[in-house]
């Protein structure tokens, strides 16, 4: 049901109530506010219960810096330790989670040690932190990627690639990164288009992942093929669009986000803006949901933001669950391992849970952390019990606790009447506990045409199965019982025939 149909229709509608409004002679139109949200079938808006409360925003007063922060861009968490990338003050500052609310000051690292000329950073713009115990930096006006001990000490460094494949022309100015339980390093680098800059552990260049695909319009391609050199120079090129960051997930793929996307790519789908890569590269992101994993599904000029969500960062749980970072608006938008949107909250402004610039997400366990690099602070949040409950049914159900699951889906739902994917849930659970005929009721109510489909072929095998006596006995008394009675009837018609002709 991911059609741009739908949604035409829906914004048929709204311009044509729009009109409505407009021609009443005192036409006053209210919007609804609010601050956790979802989508259901329609596209309509449904405000629900909050996911997420905000613990604590976390300036340089409340860690305890005696310099502020200075447009911080990297955020990455490890344990119970946070690290940003201070970019504007060239140095990184390690918090320690210390209880609930407390983020205080660990050590602030502004150099290294080692054999190495330049133990400095310059404009640090992310970090990765492994369980060996390695730091990883992306020491980006120094063009290089470093990989530091846990004591500061210098281990080596992963510079640009002396490779055919990699323009020797361009500056390498690596700006995110992650890396993998064998060492691999895997790195955004600016202007580069052609996927991600990946390096063997040894620091070897071996190759890109994930370039995303290239896509044009045909009438453009056409012009091209027509236009003077002149003119194709100042076209744009038919190339593959940049990633602006990424997240290695637990199982070793990675979630890249890029903000280069079209407003028609992303209403016809063909837009990926958030992709979820296996070690081929491939884009692997599974969309069953109503609508396309693209953030907010309409978008205005309110506020004097306009057009779509930008996503500018992503992390994800380990029970696939992912959240992306919009940097129009400021909102965080979270998916299950199917595509569905389970919750979208967030804003811009001043307020606690608001944002001026949004530059990077993280978790500590359930719990989220947002960088703001125009605010120069951290916001944390913990899951409400409403957000709670979702996660521990999600947790339940991939366990294999499908009755538990479908419990608290239960719960979700008494807390949320509107909430779609609790019924889709409670159906879900119910499928696996083989009941389906109740499960179809729960998808019929929530128009999942493609969960019902699978609960009703089920349930037609199981009914066959448990009617199956029944369905020969009918079959035989139909057809068989009457073809033999015909049969009978006829030997004997022939006997009384054959009889009269003796006589």
């Amino acid at each position: 049901m991911k059609v741009s149909m739908k949604k035409t229709l829906k914004r048929v509608g709204v311009l044509a109530a729009g009109i409505l409004l407009l021609a009443g002679p005192c036409a006053t139109v209210s919007a609804e506010t609010g601050y956790t949200y979802n989508y259901d079938y329609w596209g309509d808006v449904q405000y629900s219960p909050d996911a997420y409360r905000v613990v604590g925003v976390y300036t340089a007063v409340e860690m305890g810096l005696e310099k502020r922060l200075n447009l911080p861009e990297g955020l990455f968490v490890h344990g119970d330790m946070v690290y940003i990338c201070d970019t504007g003050n060239n140095r990184i500052v390690e918090l320690r989670r210390t209880g609930e609310e407390k983020l205080e000051v660990s050590r602030i690292i502004e150099e290294f040690q080692g054999n190495v000329e330049n133990r400095t950073f310059a404009s640090p713009t992310d970090i990765a932190v492994t369980d060996e115990g390695y730091l990883y930096i992306c020491d980006k006006n120094n063009e290089r990627i470093l990989k530091l001990d846990m004591d500061l000490n210098y281990v080596m460094e992963f510079t640009k690639p002396a490779d055919a494949n990699f323009d020797q022309s361009m500056s390498f100015l690596p700006d995110k990164l992650t890396v993998d339980g064998a060492g691999r390093v895997y790195c955004v680098a600016v202007n580069v288009n052609k996927g991600l800059v990946k390096y063997e552990a040894d620091g070897e260049f071996s190759g890109f992942v994930g370039a995303t695909p290239v896509t044009y319009d045909w009438q453009d391609y056409i012009w091209k093929k027509l236009a003077t050199k002149e003119q194709r120079a100042q076209m744009e090129s038919f190339v593959p669009t940049e990633y602006d960051n990424l997240y290695m997930d637990h199982e070793g793929f990675i979630y890249a986000v890029t903000t280069n996307v079209s407003t028609a790519d992303l209403d016809s789908g063909d837009a990926k803006p958030i992709r979820r890569l296996n070690l081929m590269g491939n884009d692997i992101l599974i969309q069953n949901g109503n609508w396309y994993v693209i953030g907010d599904l309409y978008w205005g000029e309110a506020g004097g933001y306009k057009g779509p969500s930008l996503m500018t960062d992503i992390t994800a749980f380990d029970n696939d669950v992912y959240v992306s970072l919009d940097k129009v608006r400021g909102r965080l938008f979270a998916y299950d391992d199917q595509g569905r949107m389970l919750y979208a909250f967030g804003g811009s402004g001043n307020m606690d849970g608001y944002f001026r610039q949004p530059a990077a997400i993280d978790h500590m366990g359930q719990d989220l952390l947002v960088l703001d690099a125009l605010d120069n602070s951290v916001t944390l949040f913990a899951p409400t019990e409403f957000g709670s409950l979702i996660f521990q049914a999600i947790d339940q159900f991939q366990a294999g606790d499908y009755a538990g699951s479908g419990e608290t889906w239960r719960k979700v739902m008494a807390l949320n009447g509107n909430y779609d994917l609790a019924y889709i849930g409670i159906g879900r659970a119910l499928v696996r506990q083989k009941e389906y005929r109740e499960a179809m009721d729960y998808f019929e109510l929530k128009f999942d045409d493609d969960n019902y489909s699978r609960a009703f072929k089920q349930y037609r095998k199981e009914w066959v199965e448990d009617h199956i006596v029944w369905i020969f006995l009918a079959v035989f008394i139909v057809l068989v019982l009457p073809l033999g009675v015909g049969r009978a009837r006829k030997i004997k018609n022939e006997i009384d025939t054959a009889d009269i002709f003796r006589q």
